[in-house]
């Protein structure tokens, strides 16, 4: 890879072996992420994974215009944090096509800038949680039409619901039986899917960054104040219930996604408290009257739609997203219907949170 990196990529940046280095950056499931250091410029260097965005082009071209949306917002004040934009090649272009070799592209790297895999107080919950709120609030008056589905019904829960069926039907390794009563478990929150297909209707399609996991907002780490979001890849149309929701799922937890400790994974009282703060008091008179009820059901759909994406993939192989271990999906799909068991168990406390 590295070798690829400095022979076919890094000469369109106008970057040598001389005067940079390269390291691995981050822990993402999809697409490969390098930090470039020169003597002349910094930046994050990505190969998209063309499976997951099989038009690659289109997620450059949405990033290039969201990122100048909010670029005009911060000129004008009406925007806070700091803008992360594509990085061109000498040539002007916004990405290196090698073929079989792959779909490169760069953005802009913040010095300064850190993240964090769990949250660990109700500030940092509030202080994230306030900035992806600013970041769809300033994108509010963008037509949503000019962005591309790079991922077409990404959070689309009836499909996923059948992606899973199509998964145990096919079950290609014989994982299915081992699976079963998580199966079943997901077949069974009928009242959760009848709920979204009467209130989805009425939601207005928004920009949303549709990941909002804790690690996609930049802290600046000599004050951890918010600095920036990041990793617009799956900026898309879609209902604002979903951001709020990944929040929930990535903020509530004292565990990782991963983590095999279920007795220690649970939403935390305390952080959904500062998240819906956060994320309500950014969006605050944007928020329609259907929107704000359905914060609720984004924050239990989540953890759940996540779940039966990591059980579907364990079922057919792996081949999404990247494992490190053996039955390492499944076990990220158990974390997190744990999650969504304990968002339940606790509903008449965490409900009234929203206001």
């Amino acid at each position: 890879m590295n070798e690829l990196i400095w022979q076919q990529v890094l000469p369109h940046f106008g970057v040598s072996r001389d005067n940079a280095r390269v390291m691995p950056l981050g822990n993402g499931h999809i697409n490969d992420t390098f930090l470039v250091r020169s003597d002349t410029c910094d930046f994050v260097l990505q190969r998209i994974n063309t499976q997951v965005f099989p038009a690659p082009w289109e997620l450059v071209d949405n990033a290039e215009r969201i990122s100048r949306q909010l670029a005009g917002k911060r000129v004008s004040g009406e925007y806070q944090l700091q803008v992360v934009s594509p990085y061109a090649c000498c040539n002007g272009s916004l990405a290196v096509v090698l073929g079989e070799d792959g779909f490169w592209r760069a953005i802009g790297y913040l010095p300064h800038s850190t993240s964090i895999e769990v949250v660990e107080s109700p500030v940092q919950a509030q202080l994230a949680a306030h900035a992806f709120g600013h970041f769809a609030r300033s994108l509010s008056d963008l037509d949503a039409n000019l962005i591309h589905d790079v991922i077409p019904k990404f959070h689309f829960l009836p499909g996923r619901i059948e992606a899973l069926k199509q998964a145990v039907e096919q079950d290609p390794l014989g994982r299915f039986e081992a699976c079963l009563k998580w199966v079943e478990f997901v077949l069974e929150q009928t009242s959760l899917f009848d709920e979204l297909a009467l209130l989805e209707p009425k939601l207005p399609l928004r920009i949303c960054h549709n990941d909002t996991k804790i690690n996609n907002m930049l802290f600046d780490k000599r004050d951890m104040s918010a600095m920036a979001i990041i990793d617009l890849d799956t900026c898309m149309k879609g209902h604002l219930m979903y951001d709020f929701g990944d929040m929930v799922r990535t903020f509530c937890s004292p565990e990782a996604e991963d983590s095999t400790e279920l007795n220690k994974v649970q939403a935390r009282p305390e952080i959904f408290a500062a998240l819906s703060a956060g994320y309500t008091q950014a969006m605050d008179e944007v928020l329609t009257d259907a929107e704000r009820q359905s914060l609720w059901l984004g924050a239990r759909i989540m953890p759940l739609m996540i779940g039966v994406r990591f059980l579907t993939d364990h079922l057919l192989g792996d081949t999404y997203f990247h494992t490190d271990r053996k039955n390492h999906n499944l076990q990220r799909a158990v974390n997190q219907f744990t999650l969504y068991q304990s968002l339940l168990n606790q509903g008449q406390t965490l409900k009234p949170m929203l206001g």
